[in-house]
């Protein structure tokens, strides 16, 4: 059983009441400096638009969680093979996948899913 959350309907809804106007671009476009440092230093640059301001090139950026990384809990994960590494090396961690856009700071957990040595793959 594959632990994985996906938050593109709850994404598409956001999107839709920002288009129709029920939310305006403050109420969506509030990405912390620090998320997005982390996009721009970290991210994983895809050929998708904004959803917001159309800029192409959104950025993924994967967060990882875990009592046993201590001190590097909560830490951006730049690559899929770092992640494997610490998954390896982990009983179980909670990575998060954000999107950030650069240019008008919109952003959105796009999914949450497990790692390590417990989790079936």
């Amino acid at each position: 059983m594959r632990r994985e959350i996906d938050y593109s309907l709850a994404r598409r809804s956001i999107v839709r009441d920002y288009r129709s106007g029920v939310l305006n671009r403050l109420d969506v476009c509030d990405a912390h400096p620090e998320l997005v440092r982390a996009a721009r230093n970290l991210g994983r640059e895809s050929d998708e638009k904004c959803p917001i301001c159309g800029a192409i090139g959104l950025r993924y950026v994967s967060y990882v969680y875990g009592d046993a990384l201590k001190i590097g809990n909560g830490r951006a994960v730049a690559t899929s093979a770092e992640l494997r590494k610490l998954g390896k090396a982990h009983d179980e961690l909670k990575c998060y996948d954000v999107e950030v856009c650069l240019e008008c700071t919109w952003n959105y957990m796009i999914r949450t899913f497990m790692v390590g040595r417990r989790v079936a793959g």
